[in-house]
């Protein structure tokens, strides 16, 4: 049977909803941070853990056939139909106090993202993508987004979370693209991906995502009008090196950049 689209949008918002009560109480605090990796920093703290443990129970009541695949808790079940969750992208900046971090809750369909949210709760926003149409929410209101229609990459502007993901093999191609676009701003994690799709932004580009840090961001984008690939022209819903555009025209010229450099 296709899916249910109104509740699986009711699914996004209340599974949105659960998260911020667990994220919320804990921004800005002197919360404990504990590290996935030996070498590096990779942190988690109580926020993501909770989190996505209370977008799971939302999605197990509404739809317990389907799959799940969460950034802390793996994968459960086996569907076509498959919820993919990060509780906090940006963890990095929530640990900071820098509200661009965001909730994202993907709905993917034999391993494309059909629909997805991108939820900020300390500044009140979503973003959200079902087949048809892509909202923001504010204050109880909610209004189409649609982006910014950029086709020129020298007038584009670029978001990535930092050069440094890029530095090693890839580290042409950022200069390329730097060099190629009007204006570069850093730091942003999921919430320059929303800005590309409400028209604020032009360009992402990143390097080596996981599925729950795209997924959920792919409908909005495409819903919003704009294009969204891996480098190689692949479908992005199961991450990659990724590259975001308002329209297709200007993912073409991205993509021709990239891999000429």
């Amino acid at each position: 049977m296709p899916p249910d689209l109104a509740k699986i949008e009711a699914t996004l918002l209340a599974a949105a909803d659960a998260a911020a009560t667990c994220t919320l109480p804990l921004f800005r605090t002197s919360l404990a941070v504990d590290n996935k990796l030996s070498q590096g920093f990779d942190p988690v703290t109580e926020a993501d853990k909770s989190a996505e443990t209370a977008i799971r129970a939302v999605i197990a009541e509404a739809f317990p056939d389907h799959a799940i695949i969460g950034e802390e808790w793996g994968t459960s079940g086996n569907s076509e139909y498959c919820w993919i969750i990060d509780p906090v992208d940006g963890t990095r900046s929530f640990i900071s106090g820098a509200p661009v971090w965001g909730t994202l809750i993907g709905f993917a369909h034999n391993g494309v993202a059909i629909a997805g949210l991108m939820s900020q709760p300390f500044i009140g926003e979503t973003f959200l993508a079902v087949p048809g149409r892509a909202t923001y929410r504010r204050a109880g209101a909610a209004q189409p987004i649609r982006t910014s229609g950029q086709t020129e990459l020298a007038q584009s502007r670029v978001f990535t979370t930092t050069p440094n993901l890029f530095l090693g093999e890839h580290w042409p191609k950022w200069q390329a693209m730097e060099s190629a676009t009007r204006l570069q701003r850093f730091g942003m994690d999921c919430y320059g991906y929303a800005l590309l799709a409400a028209g604020h932004a032009d360009l992402v580009i990143e390097p080596s995502l996981n599925t729950y840090d795209i997924a959920a961001l792919v409908p909005i984008i495409r819903q919003a009008g704009g294009a969204i690939a891996c480098w190689d022209g692949s479908e992005p819903t199961g991450g990659g090196d990724v590259v975001a555009a308002a329209t297709p025209e200007l993912l073409e010229k991205a993509l021709e950049l990239i891999n000429a450099a």
